[in-house]
């Protein structure tokens, strides 16, 4: 990414399958994600009631980092994943990508998500408060 570039932040309800799981992967997401499983993706796409991307400002505009969440708009939304490409990570992307989705969400909804170990600095970096009090059904399969 050069310095010229512009990142663009936007809704993007209607996200490729093919660059979700481009990015999933290139994040280190897809260790812990189903990529190879494109039904799958399908469907945890179209569950999202929020989808947000970064994309560089040039030509074929490729993704870089991607938000996909759910939320009633009104009290507070889950992120259930935050992948930014292991190229692009530093740069502030995930940064932006939370901003718009407070922008979009406006300052009455709250934001929670489960972080993986290694990214929970980036979360208190941000100003993200943990949360010691999170439970978790395990799912099969």
């Amino acid at each position: 990414m050069t310095t010229a570039s512009k990142v663009l932040y936007a809704s993007e309800p209607t996200l490729d399958i093919a660059e979700f799981r481009r990015v999933l992967v290139e994040s280190g997401l897809g260790e812990t994600r189903p990529v190879d499983d494109g039904a799958r993706l399908e469907k945890m796409l179209s569950g999202a009631n929020l989808v947000l991307t970064a994309r560089l400002d040039v030509e074929g505009k490729p993704l870089l980092g991607v938000i996909r969440a759910m939320t009633d708009f009104a009290w507070v939304c889950y992120i259930s994943e935050l992948a930014v490409s292991q190229s692009a990570q530093g740069l502030g992307i995930g940064k932006g990508l939370m901003d718009e989705a407070r922008r979009q969400l406006g300052p009455s909804v709250a934001i929670s998500l489960i972080s993986m170990p290694d990214a929970v600095g980036f979360y208190e970096r941000i100003g993200m408060k943990r949360m010691p009090d999170a439970f978790w059904f395990g799912r099969k399969g």
